[in-house]
């Protein structure tokens, strides 16, 4: 009985089904959007444990120097540098320099051991795919795999950084860089970045030489895991001093930002909702009014000995299966906007997410949708189950 009524209403099944299939691709992608972008955020951290930076917001630093997103909240003399690095609780600090981009991707200036004693991830480092790592002297280059990937940049090629974070063709430097490595993936914000010697920064025409010692912030990590030693720093730079910032832990500090737009979890959770409520709809809407062309076939039934019971599980029993057509539709449509999203993140954080990491929602939702598809046949069961049968076998002129 479901599957005739399903053949003789293809056309409406089909559309029913389909808006079924964007309303549960939505809802999925929604929930694991927002929990694996916070976990894929929260958990990257490129290998350090806290950043040292001018005095301001915590979040804006880290944002700054671990991700590559956001403006420097101002720099800090080479000697604080100096001073954290010789801590006896740190064992390596990287001191980065920002200010210019290339084509809008951002160069920043560093020191080479950025490439020899700090793992992104345990027992992966920020090793080369193809050449060496710059000379401290000279004004060379190493390119991020995404960077050199967008940029066409290999090993040979030569560009001319811009002023400033944001890209303008007006405010090109002088100065020729050589790209002399490509980054192996990393699939952190390092992989966007294109990174020179630390003096190629501080240095560079057009920047104020007054301010050529100066750092943007210092990477750190610890010697052990203990959270003693940080709690210490942040005591000694945060509580004590009012000139410097001490980040840490990253994790948490990056938790701040997810917490400032919780509110635009909830409204894309309350749309997707809404989408959900409004798909199912079209089931019941779609079911009821094919119900005044199928009572004589009810009729029929009926007289041929099918219990009302049987006629109302077979309407219950139609809405759930366009659910489940619709459903099994849903995870294209899921994987689809997560591929886009994906896309995009990458493009603008460095951050990767998985369009095909298994997800509760994805057990939840279509087991969610259904019932609820169910539960909206029992509209148009109810009007089946009370079908008169005399009246409907009357022969149609």
């Amino acid at each position: 009985m479901v599957r005739k009524s399903l053949r003789q209403h293809l056309f409406s099944t089909v559309i029913t089904a389909f808006s079924i299939a964007l309303a549960g691709g939505l809802l999925m992608a929604v929930w694991v959007v927002k929990d694996q972008s916070q976990a894929a955020f929260t958990g990257v951290n490129a290998g350090f444990d806290a950043v040292l930076g001018a005095r301001g917001s915590k979040l804006q630093l880290v944002l700054n120097t671990i991700f590559h997103i956001e403006e420097s909240p101002g720099n800090i003399p080479y000697a604080d540098f100096e001073q954290v690095r010789t801590n006896g609780a740190v064992r390596v600090a990287i001191p980065v320099a920002l200010g210019d981009n290339y084509l809008g991707y951002r160069i920043v200036g560093t020191a080479t051991n950025l490439f020899t004693d700090v793992e992104h991830s345990p027992g992966r480092r920020f090793d080369l795919a193809a050449g060496r790592s710059f000379d401290p002297g000279l004004r060379e280059g190493v390119v991020g795999s995404f960077a050199a990937e967008r940029l066409g940049l290999r090993v040979g090629d030569k560009f001319k950084p811009y002023h400033g974070l944001l890209f303008d063709p007006n405010n090109r430097h002088d100065e020729d860089y050589v790209v002399v490595g490509v980054m192996r993936p990393s699939n952190t914000p390092a992989d966007r970045v294109i990174w020179i010697p630390l003096q190629g920064v501080q240095l560079m025409t057009g920047h104020d030489p007054k301010n050529a010692g100066d750092l943007s912030g210092v990477l750190i990590k610890f010697k052990d895991t203990s959270p003693l030693t940080a709690r210490q720093l942040d005591l000694f730079y945060n509580k004590q001093g009012n000139r410097l910032t001490f980040a840490w832990p990253i994790a948490q500090v990056v938790a701040q930002l997810f917490n400032k737009i919780a509110w635009v979890d909830r409204v894309l959770a309350l749309v997707a909702y809404l989408v959900a409520v409004v798909a199912t709809g079209s089931i019941l809407v779609s079911i009821y009014n094919s119900m005044k062309e199928r009572r004589r076939d009810i009729a029929i039934l009926r007289a041929l000995g099918a219990r009302r019971a049987v006629i109302f599980s077979a309407i219950v029993a139609e809405a759930a299966v366009i659910a489940g057509m619709g459903m099994v539709a849903a995870f294209a449509v899921h994987v689809a906007i997560l591929t886009g999203v994906a896309a995009v993140v990458r493009t603008q954080t460095g951050v990767v997410l998985d369009p095909f990491m298994l997800h509760p929602v994805m057990a939840w939702a279509p087991l969610g949708m259904i019932a609820m598809a169910a539960l909206a046949g029992l509209v148009p069961a109810w009007k089946a189950y009370r079908t008169p049968v005399a009246e409907n076998l009357v022969p149609q002129s």
